[in-house]
């Protein structure tokens, strides 16, 4: 888009007859095939024989020239690691009895850290916690997790105990 500017005229005599574009804003465009000495004469800037010389000629979206395009060079990739995947650890019904201790009634976050549970997995720690439910449930238990399948819901339920499902801290959630 060009910008018009007014050239040195009092508003008075403004008028549409009177606008200019501003200095150095419009270029003379190339003309080609003007001769050798015009500076894209002769080739007329399209090279020397060969298909983009002709006429007639349109070249292919994506066309590189006959080097493997992007579009075909990028499935062979395989995809990024994601920067914020999440690792978890995985408790199913039948490890309960071997995280809590005899005695107790409640297995939580806390108790599994104490623990020494969360090992890292790779290079990431441990985000939380996931209940599946492989295994039976031999008593009553109430167990903190921040995932639990509905079959490992209905499972500890059954056996008289409960699941209370808690948040990620906003903090480890924004890492």
């Amino acid at each position: 888009m060009m910008m018009m500017m007014m050239a040195q005229v009092p508003a008075s005599e403004l008028s549409v007859f009177n606008l200019k574009p501003a200095k150095g804003a419009v270029k003379k465009a190339l003309r080609v095939g003007r001769g050798r000495a015009s500076g894209a004469g002769k080739t007329a800037n399209r090279g020397h024989n060969g298909e983009g010389q002709r006429s007639g000629r349109s070249s292919k979206r994506g066309f590189e020239g006959g080097q493997m395009p992007l579009y075909r060079r990028i499935p062979k990739f395989r995809t990024f690691p994601n920067p914020n995947q999440r690792q978890w650890l995985e408790v199913n019904i039948r490890d309960l009895d071997r995280y809590l201790p005899a005695g107790e009634t409640q297995l939580t976050y806390a108790l599994l850290k104490a623990q020494g549970v969360f090992k890292t997995k790779g290079s990431l720690p441990c985000d939380g916690v996931r209940l599946l439910g492989n295994g039976e449930v031999t008593r009553a238990i109430t167990v903190q997790a921040h995932y639990a399948s509905p079959g490992a819901i209905a499972k500890i339920e059954a056996a008289g105990g409960k699941v209370e499902l808690v948040q990620l801290p906003v903090a480890q959630l924004l890492q």
